[in-house]
């Protein structure tokens, strides 16, 4: 069986890679180069760097497998960098990862992979792929502190019958480092990957602003008033607390969040933490894995007496969040809306939602808005002030 490993020059995709050799797989290694020559000279971090490729190189001399390079840098710029910024752009918050395992790490690299014979991809991800009878199914690594699953789970079955993750059931990442070391193949220390590779200092904030030029506008309380100015709505999302800019401290001595950005209206809405609780999120751009009907999906809600909780559906909005009871489960041509058995804080639309039942990803899906159920009216808390609504060049709040 032919297959091509993605190696990005960490431990993972080597001691990926290595399985693959010892189970008997006919190999070869590709590295995905997703910056250009002239970016990646001036950097030492982050994204594609030339330690990156010169690690998996030494790993495929070390496994004696061919190594050769892809230059992906203006698939990853449009699919994955311009997105983002987009998508900020529009009021929402992105998970870039995400974007780049669909757009890139998988959809590109299994594409080409079927037009030059390979059978199958096999990266270093932790996560498993689980066959039953004539399906395939997405299942959370034996590891969960280092699942991947959540930022897999856009990939539909068509990919995941064409992908090998050697690493889903390795117990741990020291495991993993230990074999590297063991198998001699020279990156057993090397450091994790950031989580946005083409951001390595962290500054999203300055990232955005060469990207969308500063545009200054009001921040404001949920009534309206102007408490402060920013530069650009693009650099609050929901929950921010820091870095808000606001001298005058509300009148009850509590610290302000953000509840919502306006991008229409150039405008940022910070109010108080309970505010920020929500329990009904509305998701768009569906990828459903839990077959054409719904009987294996139980929620709290509907759940037959006697049945264990990780039978349930759980919803995952973090990459590495704390699953959340889903109370009710309402599925529509290209979404959902789910309604989770308590209040969480700090969603936000563009963020990620997957369903998982037990270990198993039932869907993914991108979260378009939010609300909250049965909250008493009053003017210091009226849901009509704070329901977020379509996020978008006409993104607006009830008011």
């Amino acid at each position: 069986m032919k297959v091509l490993a993605a190696l990005s020059g960490g431990v993972d995709s080597a001691v990926a890679a290595a399985r693959a050799v010892e189970a008997g797989y006919d190999v070869t290694a590709v590295h995905m180069a997703l910056k250009t020559e002239g970016e990646a000279c001036g950097s030492t971090r982050g994204c594609s760097n030339p330690q990156d490729k010169a690690d998996a190189a030494a790993a495929c001399e070390k496994l004696g497998i061919p190594f050769h390079v892809w230059d992906l840098a203006d698939e990853f710029e449009e699919n994955v960098i311009s997105d983002f910024v987009e998508q900020y752009r529009q009021g929402r918050t992105p998970n870039p990862c995400v974007r780049c395992n669909e757009f890139v790490k998988f959809r590109e690299l299994t594409e080409r992979a079927r037009e030059l014979g390979f059978d199958a991809v096999v990266t270093g991800h932790y996560a498993r792929v689980e066959k039953v009878g004539d399906r395939y199914h997405l299942l959370r690594a034996r590891d969960l502190a280092k699942d991947q699953s959540y930022v897999l789970a856009v990939m539909g079955e068509e990919e995941l019958s064409r992908v090998i993750l050697p690493l889903g059931d390795m117990p741990s990442k020291a495991a993993v480092r230990a074999e590297a070391e063991e198998r001699g193949l020279g990156v057993s220390n090397k450091p994790d990957s950031f989580d946005i590779c083409f951001i390595p200092d962290g500054d999203t904030q300055g990232f955005l602003r060469k990207r969308l030029g500063e545009s200054s506008g009001d921040i404001v309380d949920t009534d309206g008033n102007v408490l402060g100015s920013h530069r650009g709505h693009f650099e609050y999302t929901v929950g921010q607390r820091k870095g808000l800019g606001i001298e005058r401290p509300a009148s009850d001595g509590r610290p302000r969040y953000v509840l919502e950005t306006r991008p229409s209206e150039n405008v940022v809405v910070v109010g108080p933490a309970e505010l920020l609780s929500v329990d009904v999120v509305n998701t768009q751009d569906l990828v459903w894995d839990a077959g054409d009907d719904m009987g294996d999906v139980r929620t709290v809600e509907a759940k037959p007496f006697g049945t264990d909780d990780d039978e349930c559906l759980y919803a995952q909005m973090r990459a590495h969040g704390r699953p959340v009871p889903v109370k009710k489960l309402e599925r529509f041509e290209d979404g959902l809306r789910v309604t989770l058995a308590e209040r969480v804080r700090g969603i936000a639309p563009g963020q990620t939602l997957v369903l998982y039942r037990g270990n198993r990803v039932i869907a993914q899906s991108v979260i378009d808005s939010t609300n909250r159920t049965n909250v008493v009216n009053s003017s210091a808390t009226s849901p009509s002030k704070i329901e977020r609504t379509r996020v978008g060049e006409d993104a607006v709040a009830h008011a």
